[in-house]
């Protein structure tokens, strides 16, 4: 099942899509639901309304090697303000002080259920499914800084969508990004280093999941810059896709 958050009659709301129509969905998409007649949305947004955004980096073995992190260190992880959480077609606005921002193609994990200290082997229960982001970095303020939050937590710095796909293995998904029409990036999921339900475990270890928090699961090799002007698409298989244009702040 594809869920959506969209506008309808100027409210947000959440609609099932299937062959490319959107069904209005009544009551909580966690928990009971229906879903009913079929509806016309005037955008879509972004499809999470989280407590928290949790990330990690360098979970994939050829981007650790690509940024030069030492080969032995285990995924760092980090939050982005939901501030910088974007709309599927929204414009990620390149901040004046910067000059070297990327993009990162990245599988998301939504958590359905509180969870806190889950085990690997209990993962799956707490996991909803899944959706797409980009998680835009301004690579010269992460060194700079020494640490990443200023890098990826300006507003627009999170694109995420442009739907949540429930039922889904993980374990074996396409995940690309398509600069100006031209694929940049080409990594699967069979890569990570940790898997969505190491990571779950990992993370829950460390702090309580929300229902709706989502987890960037990490990039693959192939990062590089956009500028102003660019089309940026991250695209997962069976997960769908987001497009974002860059503009000038």
């Amino acid at each position: 099942m594809q869920i959506a958050r969209v506008l309808f009659n100027d409210v947000p709301t959440y609609a099932e899509y299937k062959d490319g129509k959107y069904y209005l969905i009544s009551g909580d998409i966690y928990g009971e639901f229906s879903v009913g007649k079929q509806i016309e949305v005037s955008s879509l947004l972004c499809p999470v309304v989280p407590t928290k955004v949790v990330a990690l980096g360098v979970n994939y073995a050829k981007h650790r090697e690509e940024m030069r992190h030492d080969p032995n260190m285990l995924p760092v992880i980090f939050q982005k303000p939901v501030s910088a959480l974007l709309a599927p077609e929204g414009n990620i606005v390149y901040p004046t002080l910067a000059s070297t921002v990327h993009y990162e193609a990245e599988l998301v994990i939504v958590i359905g259920k509180r969870v806190r200290k889950a085990s690997k082997a209990d993962a799956g229960k707490y996991i909803f499914g899944y959706t797409c982001a980009n998680d835009v970095s301004e690579r010269n303020f992460q060194k700079i800084d020494g640490q990443w939050t200023r890098a990826k937590g300006y507003d627009t710095f999170c694109p995420v969508g442009s739907y949540i796909t429930t039922d889904i293995d993980p374990t074996n998904l396409t995940v690309q990004t398509v600069l100006n029409g031209t694929v940049v990036q080409d990594g699967n999921t069979a890569d990570l280093i940790r898997n969505v339900y190491d990571i779950v475990e990992f993370v829950s270890s460390i702090m309580t999941l929300e229902v709706g928090d989502i987890i960037l699961t990490g990039t693959p090799q192939g990062v590089g810059e956009i500028h102003v002007g660019d089309t940026v698409t991250i695209q997962i298989s069976s997960l769908g896709s987001i497009t974002n244009r860059v503009i000038a702040e």
